[in-house]
């Protein structure tokens, strides 16, 4: 099917568009894992050019948000950190909701191998950090090694994975996914230092009212995102981590698909508004349209680009500003801790996850989607290793020194380097010679026909006296 032009009039000046392989390309996770690249490395150099006290001084500018004696005042780092990456845990929380109710997270066996693999990248890594840092100050950051980065892991696999990576896209997401539930519950539990009670309560009473809302089957997303604001602002006062929210919200708005009427009724509202065109009948047609998506999918839809390409990138451009002079790579290189996060990275989540899985299939828990072999296993379980976004964010929660805090950061840089390249070199020569394009083993392959075979004859052109 074409898809529709763009509604409105024309404009009577063109503007310059965008080239359709350049925005197909940004409609991708490719788009936004290069987005984060960029922004990482510009803030490696400008943290280590000559105006490196102005990467610091930006990102330590206090910003106040209040309405008379209510206020709220943050450096930017910690709006970024704090505030603005709410928004990003609230799209994982949404992808989560829509792979649980609609997606392939439904069937148990298409689940059990990746989500089994994502426990092992889970709690191998943590081991073995704190196997290098077993007491004192940096045993605080085991959790900084057990997260995979998805938009770098996806977006590298569609840049340099093999040929027709579907399935092996869906094992990733679904590792993913299962990884980012145990990551936000590592943060929720473990890196929250003290809590208010009354705040605590007052976030309690705010979920209740969303859970009402959906009972009362509410579909317009103003109300749920009021409460979402309330609700940052509740968990954030009682001392938990504000993004904390995102993922509540996330998992708790209304993803069921809509019923058969309420598409069915979209054609009255437009009929009416073709007899009379009316602001009035156009804001109920455009509500009529709105109704018979889910209330989750239409927020993923408004807050995916804002974080792909605006919210991560800025949080790369605020967290990856390492000092890499000799006497900090020095350090690192006989430190325990950037030695411990590197290698859980790459060693944690290749063994865990490889470990973990092939356990689910050979116990029968699962099996590999078709066409993926333990080559393909193997190769994504490197790529794991990827730990970027939120390694950088438990990395801030868990250290005050800034010491250990630039040498975790050093690791997971390195870790994160390694796996990328050494994950990306393994699919690339394991999917030249098995092709995940085969057909899976539970498809049916048609019968051929019985022989003999013979060509079709050709057709007779009648002839015309």
């Amino acid at each position: 099917m074409t898809a529709p032009t763009r509604p409105g009039p024309e404009l009577r000046v063109r503007l310059p568009q965008v080239a359709p392989s350049v925005r197909e390309f940004l409609a991708t996770e490719a788009g936004g894992a290069v987005l984060l690249v960029i922004a990482a490395v510009m803030a490696l150099v400008w943290a280590n050019s000559p105006v490196s006290d102005s990467y610091h001084d930006l990102w330590e500018t206090t910003a106040t948000l209040g309405v008379g004696d209510a206020t709220l005042s943050m450096s930017l780092h910690h709006w970024v950190n704090d505030g603005a990456m709410a928004i990003f845990f609230a799209v994982v929380g949404l992808e989560i909701n829509r792979e649980f109710t609609t997606g392939e997270l439904r069937d148990r066996r298409t689940v059990a191998v990746p989500a089994l693999a994502a426990v092992g990248g889970l709690g191998l890594p943590a081991l073995i950090y704190f196997l290098f840092n077993p007491s004192g100050p940096a045993a605080v950051g085991w959790g900084i090694p057990m997260s995979t980065d998805t938009a770098f892991v996806i977006g590298i696999l569609a840049l340099f994975g093999p040929r027709c990576p579907d399935r092996l896209r869906l094992f990733l997401l679904t590792l993913a996914i299962v990884d980012d539930i145990g990551a936000i519950a590592v943060v929720a539990v473990f890196y929250t230092e003290h809590v208010e009670p009354g705040w605590l309560g007052a976030s309690g009473a705010l979920l209740l009212l969303i859970a009402a809302m959906r009972w009362m089957r509410v579909w317009r997303l103003g109300p749920y995102v009021l409460a979402a604001v309330a609700l940052w602002v509740a968990i954030y006062s009682s001392g938990v981590h504000g993004t904390l929210a995102g993922v509540i919200v996330g998992l708790v708005l209304p993803s069921a698909p809509p019923r058969r009427e309420q598409i069915d009724n979209v054609p009255i509202y437009v009929r009416a508004l073709r007899e009379d065109s009316t602001a009035g009948r156009a804001a109920l047609a455009v509500s009529a349209a709105r109704a018979t998506v889910a209330t989750s999918e239409r927020l993923q839809y408004s807050l995916h680009p804002l974080s792909a390409y605006v919210i991560v990138p800025v949080f790369g451009l605020a967290n990856a500003g390492v000092h890499l002079d000799s006497h900090a790579l020095t350090a690192a290189a006989s430190s325990s801790v950037t030695i411990g996060v590197a290698v859980a990275l790459l060693v944690g989540n290749a063994v865990g996850i490889t470990a973990a899985a092939v356990l689910a299939i050979r116990s029968g828990l699962g099996a590999l989607p078709g066409g993926v072999r333990y080559g393909h296993l193997v190769g994504a379980a490197i790529l794991a290793g990827v730990g970027f976004t939120i390694s950088l964010f438990i990395t801030e929660l868990a250290f005050t020194d800034p010491a250990l805090a630039e040498q975790a950061k050093i690791g997971i840089i390195a870790g994160s380097v390694i796996s990328a390249v050494l994950g990306t070199i393994t699919l690339r020569y394991v999917g030249e010679r098995w092709s995940l394009c085969s057909p899976g083993t539970d498809e049916a392959i048609p019968a051929l026909p019985p022989r003999p075979w013979r060509a079709p004859a050709p057709a007779v052109s009648p002839v015309i006296r």
